[in-house]
């Protein structure tokens, strides 16, 4: 498989010539990052915070970065999923707490904050699913970074926690994702003692959609990626798009009367009707992603 990686790209400069292919001819025309490694392998875009030596911060630099890069695979046109993961021992410990004590200033402290919701938007209008692999711990911005993806695979020792209260500072915008993702008295628990939660009680919670021994995280990781991968990208990403949206719908019944369009404008798409083909005939589907 052909493999296109980008890592330690710092400026945006160099973003003008990425845009107009995202291809591997194109990419490699890139200066890397700095934090994290970005890799394209046949669609599916591998999104690595690799600091471990800050226990994989979320920095401004770090932010920036990550904001740069969901906004290039949110306008590709080749990306079928995402694939979030880390390296060391601890997937994000949340801000970097360095850059908010009273020496810096608050105008920075607002940029750090404002930076990271501007990139839980991104993730919310990625139009193909987010996959986080979590081992180890996912604390604060960290967590609330795991709460935003569409799936999550977690080894059974990776811990979650909202720990700012321990130290002053309240997880307000981590609880906005957390408490959307999970009971309000779990959610309570864990924004008010800072304590933190299990792999298998987050499972139970919804935070996380899979739990496995460490040693198993990467096969059954790459089997959920492989099962995206090979589904018609139209209807992926017409399937995101809908599910999204008639979650926010406090109507049921108008989401049904939504959902029933969106099928028979599904049942259009030359994909859909290869499958159904397939299956009368007994044969896997070929799709051509149209």
């Amino acid at each position: 498989m052909a493999m296109t990686v980008y890592r330690k790209f710092s400026q945006i400069k160099g973003l003008h010539s990425f845009k107009k292919g995202f291809s591997s001819s194109a990419a490699t025309q890139l200066e890397p990052f700095k934090l994290i490694k970005f890799a394209n392998q046949n669609g599916v875009y591998n999104v690595q915070l690799d600091s471990p030596s800050t226990r994989n911060a979320l920095s401004l630099e770090m932010l920036n970065e990550l904001h740069t890069t969901f906004k290039m695979v949110n306008e590709a046109k080749d990306s079928r999923c995402v694939l979030l993961s880390s390296t060391g021992k601890v997937f994000s410990a949340g801000h970097n707490l360095k850059e908010l004590t009273k020496d810096i200033p608050q105008t920075h402290h607002g940029l750090v904050f404002s930076t990271c919701t501007s990139l839980m938007k991104l993730l919310l209008e990625c139009p193909v699913p987010v996959v986080a692999k979590v081992d180890g711990i996912a604390a604060a911005a960290g967590c609330q970074l795991v709460a935003m993806c569409d799936i999550v695979v977690a080894s059974s020792h990776s811990t979650f926690s909202t720990p700012g209260v321990n130290l002053g500072l309240f997880c307000s915008t981590p609880g906005v994702a957390v408490a959307r993702s999970i009971p309000m008295k779990l959610a309570s628990y864990m924004l008010y003692t800072g304590l933190p939660i299990s792999a298998d009680e987050a499972l139970k919670a919804g935070l996380v959609s899979r739990v496995v021994k460490a040693e198993q995280l990467e096969s059954e990781t790459q089997k959920v990626i492989e099962s995206i991968r090979e589904k018609s990208l139209p209807v992926i990403r017409l399937g995101k798009q809908f599910l999204q949206r008639q979650i926010k719908m406090n109507n049921i019944m108008e989401a049904y009367k939504e959902g029933e369009s969106v099928m028979m404008n599904n049942l259009q798409l030359y994909d859909t009707q290869e499958g159904l083909q397939s299956f009368g005939e007994k044969r896997k589907p070929e799709f051509q992603d149209k």
